[in-house]
């Protein structure tokens, strides 16, 4: 319990903004805010089609990797507490797999990377708002045996929507705390050679880290 309670008092001391704004009434949202995460994507690791896309099996799909997420909303007009946003967003990610010795198994690397627009509803004030919003853009999903050279369907650009939430804290007058949830929908993939194309897949995104405003 005293471990619980000097953690949580770390955390408000950390999310309460500097005295300065505190003093200031609830303000609109700032023009413009930069978030820079951290990411989590949670890479299926049971999907046949999609190891059978690379001449894979199952049992070789990395599964969840990490990354990193840069995105830019610029915040156009209030209306009645909802404020309008729009933006847009690149991250990268990657994961990768070692299978124990004496296995059949191949290590492989899957790297994940997409760009797209967004528009968001913003609900809150300048000291913490949060956010639902959506959009759509382009991923290039790569996924190769150590040693092996890409195919045309690690190349491949897919079509891509993305829809979630989340939230920005203010911790002082221009930094901030921001979490993102986010679900990605990308289209499946072109038969190649090797195999048939990726199959359509839902990809859960955790991003976390500061806000510049």
């Amino acid at each position: 319990m005293r471990r619980a309670a000097l953690a949580l008092s770390a955390a408000a001391v950390l999310l309460v903004p500097e005295r300065a704004i505190a003093q200031e009434p609830p303000g609109p949202l700032p023009r413009v805010a930069i978030d820079l995460h951290g990411i989590i994507p949670v890479f299926p690791d049971d999907n046949a089609q999609l190891a059978d896309s690379r001449g894979l099996t199952v049992g070789e799909l990395p599964g969840a990797g990490f990354g990193a997420r840069a995105a830019v909303n610029v915040y156009l007009f209030r209306w009645k507490g909802i404020t309008l946003g729009v933006g847009g967003e690149v991250f990268a990610a990657r994961s990768s797999s070692t299978p124990p010795e004496g296995t059949s198994l191949a290590p492989v690397n899957e790297r994940l990377s997409s760009a797209d627009g967004q528009v968001s509803v913003n609900f809150g004030s300048a000291h913490g708002w949060s956010y639902l919003s959506g959009g759509v853009g382009r991923s290039q999903w790569s996924i190769v045996p150590t040693g092996q050279s890409s195919t045309s369907a690690d190349a491949e650009t897919l079509p891509t929507a993305n829809y979630g939430g989340g939230a920005h804290w203010s911790i002082k007058r221009h930094l901030g705390f921001s979490l993102d949830f986010r679900v990605y929908e990308i289209k499946p993939g072109s038969p190649t050679s090797i195999g048939p194309g990726s199959p359509r897949t839902r990809l859960l995104v955790v991003g976390a880290g500061f806000f510049l405003k």
